[in-house]
Protein backbone atom coordinates (compact mmCIF):
# COMPACT_ATOMS: atom_id res chain seq x y z
CA UNK A 1 0.00 0.00 0.00
CA UNK A 2 2.84 2.38 -0.77
CA UNK A 3 3.29 4.35 -3.91
CA UNK A 4 6.28 6.44 -4.94
CA UNK A 5 5.22 9.76 -6.44
CA UNK A 6 8.49 10.30 -8.07
CA UNK A 7 10.38 11.68 -10.43
CA UNK A 8 14.83 12.05 -14.73
CA UNK A 9 17.71 12.78 -17.84
CA UNK A 10 18.32 9.60 -19.82
CA UNK A 11 19.69 6.78 -17.69
CA UNK A 12 22.96 6.87 -19.63
CA UNK A 13 23.71 10.27 -18.11
CA UNK A 14 23.18 9.06 -14.58
CA UNK A 15 26.07 6.64 -14.35
CA UNK A 16 29.19 8.62 -15.11
CA UNK A 17 29.21 11.55 -12.69
CA UNK A 18 29.42 11.13 -8.90
CA UNK A 19 26.38 12.11 -6.89
CA UNK A 20 26.59 14.95 -4.37
CA UNK A 21 28.43 13.68 -1.35
CA UNK A 22 30.49 11.15 -3.35
CA UNK A 23 34.22 11.78 -3.05
CA UNK A 24 36.87 10.35 -5.33
CA UNK A 25 39.35 10.66 -2.45
CA UNK A 26 37.17 8.77 0.01
CA UNK A 27 38.14 5.57 1.82
CA UNK A 28 37.71 2.24 0.08
CA UNK A 29 34.66 1.53 2.26
CA UNK A 30 33.11 4.87 1.35
CA UNK A 31 33.78 4.29 -2.35
CA UNK A 32 32.27 0.80 -2.20
CA UNK A 33 29.13 2.18 -0.59
CA UNK A 34 28.89 5.07 -3.04
CA UNK A 35 29.18 2.66 -5.95
CA UNK A 36 26.48 0.46 -4.40
CA UNK A 37 23.90 3.15 -3.82
CA UNK A 38 24.58 4.76 -7.19
CA UNK A 39 23.90 1.40 -8.81
CA UNK A 40 20.79 0.99 -6.68
CA UNK A 41 19.45 4.40 -7.70
CA UNK A 42 20.16 3.95 -11.39
CA UNK A 43 18.39 0.59 -11.25
CA UNK A 44 15.35 2.24 -9.63
CA UNK A 45 15.27 4.91 -12.30
CA UNK A 46 15.23 2.29 -15.04
CA UNK A 47 12.90 -0.09 -13.22
CA UNK A 48 10.18 2.47 -12.52
CA UNK A 49 10.60 4.57 -15.65
CA UNK A 50 11.43 7.83 -13.89
CA UNK A 51 12.90 10.97 -15.39
CA UNK A 52 15.34 12.73 -13.08
CA UNK A 53 15.35 16.49 -13.29
CA UNK A 54 18.31 18.79 -12.76
CA UNK A 55 17.17 19.68 -9.24
CA UNK A 56 17.13 16.02 -8.21
CA UNK A 57 13.35 15.61 -8.19
CA UNK A 58 11.75 13.05 -10.47
CA UNK A 59 8.81 12.82 -12.85
CA UNK A 60 7.10 9.76 -14.18
CA UNK A 61 8.20 9.04 -17.76
CA UNK A 62 6.15 7.44 -20.54
CA UNK A 63 5.90 4.06 -18.80
CA UNK A 64 4.18 2.66 -15.73
CA UNK A 65 6.16 -0.07 -14.02
CA UNK A 66 4.71 -3.57 -13.87
CA UNK A 67 2.77 -4.47 -10.73
CA UNK A 68 2.63 -8.24 -11.32
CA UNK A 69 3.70 -10.59 -8.51
CA UNK A 70 6.63 -11.75 -10.63
CA UNK A 71 7.93 -8.19 -11.07
CA UNK A 72 7.39 -7.41 -7.38
CA UNK A 73 9.29 -10.54 -6.32
CA UNK A 74 12.07 -9.76 -8.77
CA UNK A 75 12.47 -6.31 -7.21
CA UNK A 76 12.61 -7.86 -3.75
CA UNK A 77 15.26 -10.31 -4.94
CA UNK A 78 17.29 -7.46 -6.38
CA UNK A 79 16.91 -5.54 -3.11
CA UNK A 80 18.09 -8.59 -1.17
CA UNK A 81 21.16 -8.73 -3.39
CA UNK A 82 21.92 -5.08 -2.71
CA UNK A 83 21.46 -5.61 1.02
CA UNK A 84 23.83 -8.61 1.00
CA UNK A 85 26.48 -6.48 -0.68
CA UNK A 86 25.90 -3.72 1.85
CA UNK A 87 26.46 -6.17 4.70
CA UNK A 88 29.93 -6.96 3.33
CA UNK A 89 31.08 -3.31 3.51
CA UNK A 90 33.07 -2.56 6.67
CA UNK A 91 30.70 -0.19 8.51
CA UNK A 92 33.40 0.82 11.01
CA UNK A 93 35.51 2.20 8.15
CA UNK A 94 32.77 4.47 6.80
CA UNK A 95 32.83 8.24 7.29
CA UNK A 96 30.07 9.76 9.43
CA UNK A 97 28.10 10.91 6.37
CA UNK A 98 28.35 7.52 4.71
CA UNK A 99 27.26 5.73 7.88
CA UNK A 100 24.00 7.66 7.60
CA UNK A 101 23.71 6.82 3.91
CA UNK A 102 24.28 3.14 4.70
CA UNK A 103 21.53 3.18 7.34
CA UNK A 104 19.09 4.84 4.93
CA UNK A 105 19.92 2.38 2.16
CA UNK A 106 19.53 -0.60 4.50
CA UNK A 107 16.12 0.65 5.66
CA UNK A 108 14.90 1.25 2.09
CA UNK A 109 16.03 -2.18 0.93
CA UNK A 110 14.51 -3.85 3.98
CA UNK A 111 11.15 -2.19 3.28
CA UNK A 112 11.08 -3.70 -0.22
CA UNK A 113 12.09 -7.12 1.09
CA UNK A 114 9.56 -7.08 3.94
CA UNK A 115 6.74 -5.92 1.68
CA UNK A 116 7.43 -8.94 -0.51
CA UNK A 117 7.54 -11.24 2.51
CA UNK A 118 3.88 -10.42 3.17
CA UNK A 119 2.91 -9.96 -0.51
CA UNK A 120 1.69 -6.51 0.41
CA UNK A 121 0.90 -5.74 -3.23
CA UNK A 122 -2.19 -7.92 -2.76
CA UNK A 123 -3.80 -5.06 -0.80
CA UNK A 124 -2.93 -2.21 -3.21
CA UNK A 125 -5.13 0.49 -1.68
CA UNK A 126 -6.80 1.62 1.54
CA UNK A 127 -9.51 4.07 2.52
CA UNK A 128 -7.08 6.99 2.20
CA UNK A 129 -4.65 6.20 -0.61
CA UNK A 130 -4.78 4.06 -3.71
CA UNK A 131 -3.19 3.19 -7.02
CA UNK A 132 -5.78 4.87 -9.25
CA UNK A 133 -5.39 8.52 -8.21
CA UNK A 134 -2.88 11.18 -9.31
CA UNK A 135 -2.55 9.84 -12.84
CA UNK A 136 -4.53 12.81 -14.17
CA UNK A 137 -2.40 15.95 -14.42
CA UNK A 138 -3.57 18.90 -12.27
CA UNK A 139 -2.76 21.33 -15.09
CA UNK A 140 -0.96 21.82 -18.37
CA UNK A 141 2.60 20.70 -19.17
CA UNK A 142 5.39 22.86 -20.53
CA UNK A 143 6.78 20.74 -23.35
CA UNK A 144 5.46 18.58 -26.16
CA UNK A 145 7.52 15.66 -24.81
CA UNK A 146 5.75 15.89 -21.46
CA UNK A 147 2.40 15.65 -23.24
CA UNK A 148 3.56 12.66 -25.25
CA UNK A 149 4.74 10.94 -22.05
CA UNK A 150 1.38 11.71 -20.43
CA UNK A 151 -0.50 10.18 -23.36
CA UNK A 152 1.74 7.11 -23.21
CA UNK A 153 0.94 6.70 -19.50
CA UNK A 154 -2.77 6.97 -20.23
CA UNK A 155 -2.44 4.17 -22.78
CA UNK A 156 -0.63 2.05 -20.18
CA UNK A 157 -3.32 2.45 -17.52
CA UNK A 158 -5.51 -0.51 -18.65
CA UNK A 159 -2.61 -2.95 -18.30
CA UNK A 160 -1.56 -1.45 -14.96
CA UNK A 161 -5.08 -1.43 -13.54
CA UNK A 162 -5.64 -5.03 -14.64
CA UNK A 163 -2.47 -6.07 -12.81
CA UNK A 164 -3.61 -4.32 -9.65
CA UNK A 165 -7.06 -5.91 -9.90
CA UNK A 166 -5.46 -9.33 -10.20
CA UNK A 167 -3.33 -8.60 -7.13
CA UNK A 168 -6.34 -7.45 -5.11
CA UNK A 169 -8.26 -10.56 -6.19
CA UNK A 170 -5.44 -12.74 -4.84
CA UNK A 171 -5.55 -10.85 -1.57
CA UNK A 172 -9.29 -11.44 -1.30
CA UNK A 173 -8.81 -15.18 -1.68
CA UNK A 174 -6.51 -15.43 1.32
CA UNK A 175 -8.28 -12.91 3.57
CA UNK A 176 -5.70 -10.17 3.03
CA UNK A 177 -7.96 -7.25 2.19
CA UNK A 178 -9.12 -3.83 3.26
CA UNK A 179 -11.86 -4.16 5.91
CA UNK A 180 -15.28 -3.76 4.30
CA UNK A 181 -16.53 -1.22 6.83
CA UNK A 182 -13.94 1.31 5.64
CA UNK A 183 -14.92 1.06 1.96
CA UNK A 184 -18.45 2.44 2.05
CA UNK A 185 -18.72 5.10 -0.63
CA UNK A 186 -15.03 4.99 -1.57
CA UNK A 187 -15.94 3.89 -5.08
CA UNK A 188 -17.32 7.39 -5.62
CA UNK A 189 -13.74 8.60 -6.19
CA UNK A 190 -13.84 6.75 -9.52
CA UNK A 191 -17.12 8.19 -10.79
CA UNK A 192 -15.58 11.29 -12.39
CA UNK A 193 -13.31 9.10 -14.51
CA UNK A 194 -16.00 7.02 -16.20
CA UNK A 195 -17.89 9.83 -17.92
CA UNK A 196 -18.52 9.17 -21.60
CA UNK A 197 -17.22 12.49 -22.97
CA UNK A 198 -13.39 12.64 -22.93
CA UNK A 199 -13.46 16.40 -22.43
CA UNK A 200 -15.39 16.01 -19.17
CA UNK A 201 -12.70 13.67 -17.78
CA UNK A 202 -10.18 15.03 -15.24
CA UNK A 203 -7.50 13.76 -17.65
CA UNK A 204 -8.56 16.40 -20.18
CA UNK A 205 -7.50 19.32 -17.99
CA UNK A 206 -3.91 19.17 -19.22
CA UNK A 207 -5.09 19.47 -22.83
CA UNK A 208 -7.38 22.38 -22.02
CA UNK A 209 -4.35 24.25 -20.65
CA UNK A 210 -1.74 23.75 -23.37
CA UNK A 211 0.84 26.56 -23.59
CA UNK A 212 0.07 29.30 -26.10
CA UNK A 213 3.55 28.89 -27.60
CA UNK A 214 2.66 25.46 -29.01
CA UNK A 215 1.85 25.58 -32.71
CA UNK A 216 -1.72 25.02 -33.85
CA UNK A 217 -0.60 21.77 -35.47
CA UNK A 218 1.00 20.52 -32.23
CA UNK A 219 -2.06 21.44 -30.21
CA UNK A 220 -4.41 19.69 -32.61
CA UNK A 221 -2.28 16.53 -32.70
CA UNK A 222 -1.85 16.32 -28.94
CA UNK A 223 -5.52 17.05 -28.29
CA UNK A 224 -6.56 14.37 -30.78
CA UNK A 225 -4.23 11.77 -29.28
CA UNK A 226 -5.28 12.74 -25.78
CA UNK A 227 -8.96 12.47 -26.62
CA UNK A 228 -8.42 9.04 -28.16
CA UNK A 229 -6.38 7.83 -25.17
CA UNK A 230 -9.05 8.94 -22.72
CA UNK A 231 -11.85 7.34 -24.71
CA UNK A 232 -9.99 4.18 -25.64
CA UNK A 233 -7.85 3.51 -22.58
CA UNK A 234 -8.54 5.66 -19.54
CA UNK A 235 -12.33 5.56 -19.34
CA UNK A 236 -12.62 1.78 -19.98
CA UNK A 237 -9.87 1.07 -17.43
CA UNK A 238 -11.63 3.06 -14.71
CA UNK A 239 -14.98 1.51 -15.64
CA UNK A 240 -13.55 -2.01 -15.22
CA UNK A 241 -11.98 -1.04 -11.93
CA UNK A 242 -15.22 0.50 -10.67
CA UNK A 243 -17.15 -2.65 -11.57
CA UNK A 244 -14.55 -4.80 -9.80
CA UNK A 245 -14.77 -2.75 -6.62
CA UNK A 246 -18.56 -2.69 -6.55
CA UNK A 247 -19.32 -6.21 -7.70
CA UNK A 248 -16.41 -8.25 -6.37
CA UNK A 249 -14.04 -6.54 -3.96
CA UNK A 250 -16.31 -4.72 -1.55
CA UNK A 251 -18.87 -7.55 -1.20
CA UNK A 252 -16.09 -10.08 -0.50
CA UNK A 253 -13.71 -7.98 1.60
CA UNK A 254 -13.13 -9.05 5.17
CA UNK A 255 -15.47 -8.13 8.03
CA UNK A 256 -12.73 -8.19 10.68
CA UNK A 257 -10.81 -5.01 11.53
CA UNK A 258 -7.49 -6.01 13.06
CA UNK A 259 -4.32 -6.43 11.05
CA UNK A 260 -3.56 -9.29 13.43
CA UNK A 261 -6.72 -11.07 12.15
CA UNK A 262 -5.15 -11.47 8.69
CA UNK A 263 -2.83 -14.32 7.66
CA UNK A 264 0.38 -14.12 9.71
CA UNK A 265 -1.21 -10.99 11.14
CA UNK A 266 0.81 -10.57 14.33
CA UNK A 267 4.09 -10.59 12.43
CA UNK A 268 2.62 -8.36 9.73
CA UNK A 269 1.45 -5.71 12.20
CA UNK A 270 4.78 -5.71 14.04
CA UNK A 271 6.52 -5.25 10.70
CA UNK A 272 4.21 -2.33 9.82
CA UNK A 273 5.08 -0.64 13.11
CA UNK A 274 8.80 -1.00 12.40
CA UNK A 275 8.41 0.18 8.82
CA UNK A 276 6.43 3.33 9.50
CA UNK A 277 8.04 4.40 12.78
CA UNK A 278 11.58 3.03 12.11
CA UNK A 279 11.51 1.99 15.77
CA UNK A 280 11.41 -1.52 17.20
CA UNK A 281 8.42 -1.17 19.52
CA UNK A 282 5.71 -3.65 20.46
CA UNK A 283 2.01 -2.75 20.15
CA UNK A 284 1.71 -2.74 23.94
CA UNK A 285 4.62 -0.30 24.29
CA UNK A 286 3.11 2.05 21.72
CA UNK A 287 -0.31 1.85 23.38
CA UNK A 288 1.16 2.80 26.78
CA UNK A 289 3.07 5.73 25.28
CA UNK A 290 -0.15 6.93 23.68
CA UNK A 291 -2.11 6.82 26.92
CA UNK A 292 0.59 8.87 28.66
CA UNK A 293 0.59 11.51 25.91
CA UNK A 294 -3.21 11.71 25.88
CA UNK A 295 -3.22 12.41 29.63
CA UNK A 296 -0.53 15.11 29.28
CA UNK A 297 -2.31 16.88 26.43
CA UNK A 298 -5.65 16.76 28.28
CA UNK A 299 -4.07 18.83 31.06
CA UNK A 300 -2.87 21.40 28.50
CA UNK A 301 -6.34 21.53 26.94
CA UNK A 302 -7.96 22.27 30.29
CA UNK A 303 -5.65 25.26 30.76
CA UNK A 304 -6.68 26.73 27.40
CA UNK A 305 -10.36 26.07 28.15
CA UNK A 306 -9.88 28.12 31.31
CA UNK A 307 -8.46 30.98 29.23
CA UNK A 308 -11.62 30.82 27.12
CA UNK A 309 -13.77 30.97 30.26
CA UNK A 310 -15.22 27.48 29.78
CA UNK A 311 -15.80 25.27 32.84
CA UNK A 312 -17.20 22.05 31.31
CA UNK A 313 -15.50 18.91 30.06
CA UNK A 314 -13.19 18.59 27.08
CA UNK A 315 -15.89 16.70 25.17
CA UNK A 316 -18.39 19.50 25.89
CA UNK A 317 -15.95 22.18 24.77
CA UNK A 318 -15.12 20.37 21.55
CA UNK A 319 -18.83 19.98 20.81
CA UNK A 320 -19.33 23.71 21.43
CA UNK A 321 -16.54 24.52 18.99
CA UNK A 322 -17.88 22.13 16.35
CA UNK A 323 -21.27 23.82 16.35
CA UNK A 324 -20.15 27.47 16.62
CA UNK A 325 -20.96 29.22 13.30
CA UNK A 326 -18.10 31.68 13.84
CA UNK A 327 -15.64 28.99 12.87
CA UNK A 328 -17.36 27.70 9.73
CA UNK A 329 -16.21 29.12 6.39
CA UNK A 330 -19.03 30.32 4.16
CA UNK A 331 -17.22 29.44 0.93
CA UNK A 332 -14.03 27.54 -0.03
CA UNK A 333 -12.06 30.72 -0.72
CA UNK A 334 -12.60 31.84 2.88
CA UNK A 335 -10.91 28.69 4.20
CA UNK A 336 -8.14 28.99 1.60
CA UNK A 337 -7.66 32.64 2.57
CA UNK A 338 -7.15 31.76 6.24
CA UNK A 339 -4.55 29.17 5.23
CA UNK A 340 -2.78 31.59 2.89
CA UNK A 341 -2.64 34.31 5.55
CA UNK A 342 -1.19 31.87 8.08
CA UNK A 343 1.50 30.92 5.56
CA UNK A 344 2.40 34.57 4.98
CA UNK A 345 2.63 35.23 8.71
CA UNK A 346 4.94 32.25 9.02
CA UNK A 347 7.07 33.77 6.23
CA UNK A 348 7.74 36.70 8.54
CA UNK A 349 9.04 34.40 11.28
CA UNK A 350 11.11 31.86 9.36
CA UNK A 351 14.41 33.74 9.57
CA UNK A 352 14.18 33.67 13.37
CA UNK A 353 14.02 29.87 13.41
CA UNK A 354 16.06 28.75 10.37
CA UNK A 355 19.43 29.82 9.05
CA UNK A 356 19.02 28.28 5.61
CA UNK A 357 15.93 29.52 3.75
CA UNK A 358 15.04 27.63 0.54
CA UNK A 359 14.08 29.59 -2.58
CA UNK A 360 11.48 27.12 -3.88
CA UNK A 361 7.94 28.51 -3.68
CA UNK A 362 4.78 26.50 -3.14
CA UNK A 363 1.12 27.18 -3.78
CA UNK A 364 -1.95 26.24 -1.76
CA UNK A 365 -4.67 24.46 -3.69
CA UNK A 366 -7.89 22.65 -2.78
CA UNK A 367 -8.03 18.87 -2.74
CA UNK A 368 -9.44 17.59 -6.04
CA UNK A 369 -13.21 17.14 -6.04
CA UNK A 370 -12.99 13.48 -7.06
CA UNK A 371 -11.20 12.43 -3.88
CA UNK A 372 -12.12 15.17 -1.40
CA UNK A 373 -15.10 13.46 0.30
CA UNK A 374 -12.92 10.73 1.79
CA UNK A 375 -9.56 12.49 1.77
CA UNK A 376 -7.68 13.74 4.78
CA UNK A 377 -7.94 17.40 5.83
CA UNK A 378 -4.77 18.42 4.03
CA UNK A 379 -1.56 17.16 2.47
CA UNK A 380 1.79 18.81 1.83
CA UNK A 381 4.07 18.63 -1.20
CA UNK A 382 7.04 20.35 -2.78
CA UNK A 383 5.07 22.36 -5.33
CA UNK A 384 1.79 22.64 -3.44
CA UNK A 385 0.08 21.89 -0.17
CA UNK A 386 -3.58 20.96 -0.35
CA UNK A 387 -6.47 22.06 1.85
CA UNK A 388 -9.69 20.06 1.81
CA UNK A 389 -12.67 22.37 1.17
CA UNK A 390 -15.27 19.62 0.87
CA UNK A 391 -18.11 19.91 3.42
CA UNK A 392 -17.01 23.23 4.95
CA UNK A 393 -18.82 22.69 8.29
CA UNK A 394 -16.44 19.76 8.86
CA UNK A 395 -13.38 22.04 8.37
CA UNK A 396 -13.52 24.50 11.30
CA UNK A 397 -11.32 27.54 10.84
CA UNK A 398 -9.65 27.28 14.28
CA UNK A 399 -7.88 24.16 13.00
CA UNK A 400 -6.51 25.78 9.83
CA UNK A 401 -3.44 27.46 11.41
CA UNK A 402 -2.14 24.13 12.77
CA UNK A 403 -2.99 22.36 9.50
CA UNK A 404 -1.15 24.98 7.45
CA UNK A 405 1.92 24.85 9.66
CA UNK A 406 2.01 21.06 9.25
CA UNK A 407 1.35 20.76 5.53
CA UNK A 408 2.82 23.99 4.14
CA UNK A 409 5.48 25.74 6.23
CA UNK A 410 7.58 25.14 8.16
CA UNK A 411 6.07 21.68 7.60
CA UNK A 412 6.12 19.50 4.51
CA UNK A 413 6.39 22.01 1.63
CA UNK A 414 9.18 23.91 3.38
CA UNK A 415 10.80 20.67 4.56
CA UNK A 416 10.92 19.21 1.05
CA UNK A 417 12.31 22.42 -0.46
CA UNK A 418 14.96 22.68 2.25
CA UNK A 419 16.14 19.13 1.71
CA UNK A 420 16.12 19.48 -2.07
CA UNK A 421 18.11 22.72 -2.12
CA UNK A 422 20.68 21.65 0.45
CA UNK A 423 22.05 19.42 -2.29
CA UNK A 424 24.17 17.37 0.08
CA UNK A 425 22.29 14.09 -0.30
CA UNK A 426 23.18 11.32 -2.75
CA UNK A 427 20.66 10.91 -5.54
CA UNK A 428 19.07 7.83 -4.02
CA UNK A 429 18.08 9.83 -0.91
CA UNK A 430 16.52 12.85 -2.58
CA UNK A 431 13.10 11.28 -2.99
CA UNK A 432 13.08 8.80 -0.13
CA UNK A 433 10.61 9.24 2.71
CA UNK A 434 10.44 7.75 6.19
CA UNK A 435 7.13 8.59 7.85
CA UNK A 436 8.58 8.84 11.36
CA UNK A 437 10.99 11.59 10.35
CA UNK A 438 8.75 13.28 7.78
CA UNK A 439 5.49 13.27 9.69
CA UNK A 440 7.29 13.85 12.97
CA UNK A 441 8.61 17.11 11.52
CA UNK A 442 5.11 18.06 10.35
CA UNK A 443 3.68 17.64 13.85
CA UNK A 444 6.70 19.38 15.40
CA UNK A 445 5.95 22.31 13.06
CA UNK A 446 2.50 22.65 14.65
CA UNK A 447 4.18 22.88 18.07
CA UNK A 448 6.68 25.40 16.69
CA UNK A 449 3.76 27.65 15.74
CA UNK A 450 3.28 28.32 19.46
CA UNK A 451 6.79 29.79 19.72
CA UNK A 452 6.33 31.71 16.47
CA UNK A 453 3.16 33.36 17.80
CA UNK A 454 0.98 32.04 14.98
CA UNK A 455 -1.93 31.01 17.22
CA UNK A 456 -3.74 34.20 18.26
CA UNK A 457 -6.82 33.02 20.17
CA UNK A 458 -7.62 30.37 22.77
CA UNK A 459 -9.66 28.56 20.11
CA UNK A 460 -6.70 28.39 17.71
CA UNK A 461 -4.43 27.18 20.51
CA UNK A 462 -7.03 24.58 21.44
CA UNK A 463 -7.17 23.62 17.76
CA UNK A 464 -3.41 23.05 17.87
CA UNK A 465 -3.72 20.94 21.01
CA UNK A 466 -6.63 19.10 19.45
CA UNK A 467 -4.44 18.26 16.47
CA UNK A 468 -1.69 17.06 18.80
CA UNK A 469 -4.26 15.01 20.69
CA UNK A 470 -5.42 13.61 17.36
CA UNK A 471 -1.91 12.22 16.75
CA UNK A 472 -1.48 10.99 20.32
CA UNK A 473 -4.86 9.25 20.23
CA UNK A 474 -3.68 7.41 17.12
CA UNK A 475 -1.13 5.56 19.21
CA UNK A 476 -3.97 4.29 21.35
CA UNK A 477 -6.50 3.68 18.57
CA UNK A 478 -4.21 2.04 16.00
CA UNK A 479 -2.85 -0.45 18.51
CA UNK A 480 -6.29 -0.83 20.08
CA UNK A 481 -7.83 -1.83 16.75
CA UNK A 482 -5.05 -3.96 15.32
CA UNK A 483 -3.86 -5.59 18.54
CA UNK A 484 -6.38 -4.96 21.30
CA UNK A 485 -9.66 -5.94 19.66
CA UNK A 486 -11.25 -2.48 19.59
CA UNK A 487 -14.42 -1.93 17.56
CA UNK A 488 -14.81 0.92 15.08
CA UNK A 489 -17.42 2.51 17.35
CA UNK A 490 -15.04 2.51 20.31
CA UNK A 491 -12.34 4.14 18.22
CA UNK A 492 -14.71 6.81 16.88
CA UNK A 493 -15.93 7.67 20.38
CA UNK A 494 -12.39 7.81 21.77
CA UNK A 495 -11.24 10.26 19.08
CA UNK A 496 -14.43 12.37 19.05
CA UNK A 497 -14.40 12.87 22.81
CA UNK A 498 -10.81 14.12 22.88
CA UNK A 499 -10.44 16.31 19.79
CA UNK A 500 -12.22 19.21 18.12
CA UNK A 501 -12.29 17.34 14.80
CA UNK A 502 -15.66 17.26 13.07
CA UNK A 503 -17.63 14.02 13.09
CA UNK A 504 -16.87 13.59 9.37
CA UNK A 505 -13.13 13.94 9.97
CA UNK A 506 -13.26 11.58 12.97
CA UNK A 507 -14.90 8.81 10.97
CA UNK A 508 -12.66 9.34 7.94
CA UNK A 509 -9.58 9.20 10.16
CA UNK A 510 -10.65 6.07 12.04
CA UNK A 511 -11.31 4.32 8.73
CA UNK A 512 -7.82 5.32 7.65
CA UNK A 513 -6.29 3.73 10.75
CA UNK A 514 -8.33 0.56 10.25
CA UNK A 515 -7.32 0.17 6.62
CA UNK A 516 -3.69 1.35 6.88
CA UNK A 517 -2.11 -0.41 9.91
CA UNK A 518 0.82 1.30 11.56
CA UNK A 519 1.09 4.38 9.34
CA UNK A 520 -0.66 6.69 11.78
CA UNK A 521 1.84 5.85 14.54
CA UNK A 522 4.68 7.66 12.80
CA UNK A 523 3.52 11.22 13.47
CA UNK A 524 3.53 11.34 17.25
CA UNK A 525 6.49 9.02 17.74
CA UNK A 526 8.52 11.11 15.29
CA UNK A 527 7.54 14.39 16.93
CA UNK A 528 8.31 13.02 20.39
CA UNK A 529 11.79 12.05 19.17
CA UNK A 530 12.49 15.52 17.75
CA UNK A 531 11.28 17.28 20.89
CA UNK A 532 13.22 14.86 23.10
CA UNK A 533 16.43 15.52 21.20
CA UNK A 534 15.86 19.28 21.18
CA UNK A 535 15.40 19.24 24.98
CA UNK A 536 18.55 17.15 25.32
CA UNK A 537 20.53 19.62 23.18
CA UNK A 538 19.18 22.61 25.11
CA UNK A 539 20.22 21.08 28.42
CA UNK A 540 23.66 20.02 27.22
CA UNK A 541 24.57 23.18 25.30
CA UNK A 542 22.97 25.79 27.57
CA UNK A 543 23.68 29.29 26.19
CA UNK A 544 25.45 27.79 23.16
CA UNK A 545 22.18 26.29 21.92
CA UNK A 546 20.90 28.08 18.80
CA UNK A 547 17.43 27.14 17.58
CA UNK A 548 18.26 28.11 13.97
CA UNK A 549 21.26 25.79 13.94
CA UNK A 550 19.29 22.97 15.53
CA UNK A 551 16.48 23.17 12.97
CA UNK A 552 18.93 23.43 10.07
CA UNK A 553 20.81 20.34 11.24
CA UNK A 554 17.60 18.36 11.63
CA UNK A 555 16.27 19.24 8.17
CA UNK A 556 19.63 18.96 6.41
CA UNK A 557 19.84 15.37 7.60
CA UNK A 558 17.00 14.56 5.22
CA UNK A 559 14.57 11.72 5.67
CA UNK A 560 16.22 9.08 7.86
CA UNK A 561 15.22 6.40 10.36
CA UNK A 562 14.64 8.01 13.77
CA UNK A 563 17.68 6.36 15.42
CA UNK A 564 19.84 8.20 12.85
CA UNK A 565 18.26 11.50 13.90
CA UNK A 566 19.12 10.78 17.53
CA UNK A 567 22.71 9.96 16.59
CA UNK A 568 23.01 13.19 14.57
CA UNK A 569 21.79 15.38 17.43
CA UNK A 570 24.18 13.64 19.80
CA UNK A 571 26.94 14.61 17.37
CA UNK A 572 25.51 18.16 17.17
CA UNK A 573 25.89 18.35 20.94
CA UNK A 574 29.43 16.94 20.94
CA UNK A 575 30.40 19.51 18.25
CA UNK A 576 29.24 22.35 20.47
CA UNK A 577 26.02 23.09 18.57
CA UNK A 578 27.61 23.83 15.21
CA UNK A 579 25.25 24.78 12.37
CA UNK A 580 25.55 24.16 8.63
CA UNK A 581 28.71 25.18 6.79
CA UNK A 582 28.27 28.23 4.60
CA UNK A 583 25.21 29.53 6.46
CA UNK A 584 25.48 32.85 8.30
CA UNK A 585 23.99 32.62 11.80
CA UNK A 586 25.03 36.10 13.02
Amino acid sequence: MKWLLSCIIPASLLVSSPAPGEDAGASSADRALQELYSEYWNWQVREFGWIEKADGSTDQGPTIASATPASQKARADRAAGFRDRLAHIDASALSEAEKVNAAVLRAALTETIEDARFSEWEMPFDSDSNFWTYWDAPGGFQTVQEYEDYIARMRALPRYFDEQIANARSGLKRGFSVPRVTLTGRDASLAAFVAGDPESSPFWRAFAEMPARFTATEKARLAGEGRAAIAGSVTPAYARLLAFLREEYIPNSRTTLAAEAMPDGKAYYRQQIRQYTTLDLSPDEVHAMGLAEVARIENEMKKVMGEAGFTGTIAQFTEKLRTDPRFIASRPDELMGVSAYVAKRVDGKLADYFGFLPRTRFTIRPVADAIAPFYTSGRGGLDACQMNTYDLPSRPLYNIPALTLHECEPGHSFQMAFQLEQGEQPRFRRNIYFSGMGEGWGLYSEFLGEEMGIYRTPEERFGRLSYEMWRAARLVIDTGIHHGGWTRERAVTYLADRTALSRHEVETEVDRYISWPGQALAYKLGEMTIRKMRAKAERALGPKFNIRKFHDVVLALGSVPLPELEARIDRFISEGGRGLPGVNYD
